[in-house]
């Protein structure tokens, strides 16, 4: 989780000195704003949290071996979410959205201190690229997918600026 929480810090720092409007501005129709970004992350976390919960509690055991999470990282490889964590088109205050990150990463730590002292390599969810991945990956995959998007989040801060110059 130490690697979860410097993640998350480094994402809200990136996007720290952004307005609410320049968070939900759309370069094009096919790429996401920041919010958008933001809140693909918001709705993966919980939703994984969810997920990771109900898998550990009704799963039955079996052996899963660990994946090559660390690959998410790569952005050449381009990767469509699943519907839903899909975000939406409405306008978020980044103070809202800070608030969602904060209450989804309250139950991932949540879950984290429940299952502390399980085995979570031994029971695991589907990842629609990765195969079945155990619960125990699934904790700083969070993480990884979360860093992937702070690089995208750059990448439109630059094309933001850009924008502006012309």
């Amino acid at each position: 989780m130490k690697e979860n929480i410097q993640i998350r810090n480094e994402l809200f720092e990136s996007i720290n000195n952004l307005t609410d409007d320049e968070l939900n501005k759309k370069l094009s129709k096919e790429k996401w704003s920041i919010m958008q970004v933001l809140e693909h992350l918001f709705l993966m976390e919980s939703k994984l949290v969810k997920l990771m919960t109900r898998t550990f509690n009704e799963a039955p055991p079996k052996v899963i071996s660990d994946k090559p999470i660390h690959l998410v990282n790569d952005r050449t490889m381009k990767v469509t979410s699943p519907p839903h964590f899909e975000p939406t088109d409405e306008f978020i205050s980044k103070a809202e959205i800070l608030a969602k990150l904060n209450q989804s990463r309250k139950s991932l730590i949540d879950f984290v201190e429940l299952t502390k002292e399980q085995n979570l390599e031994n029971k695991g969810m589907p990842h629609p690229f990765l195969g079945e991945i155990n619960l125990k990956q699934w904790i700083p995959f969070i993480g990884v997918h979360e860093k992937r998007h702070i690089e995208q989040i750059y990448e439109i801060k630059n094309e933001i600026v850009s924008a502006g110059r012309e």
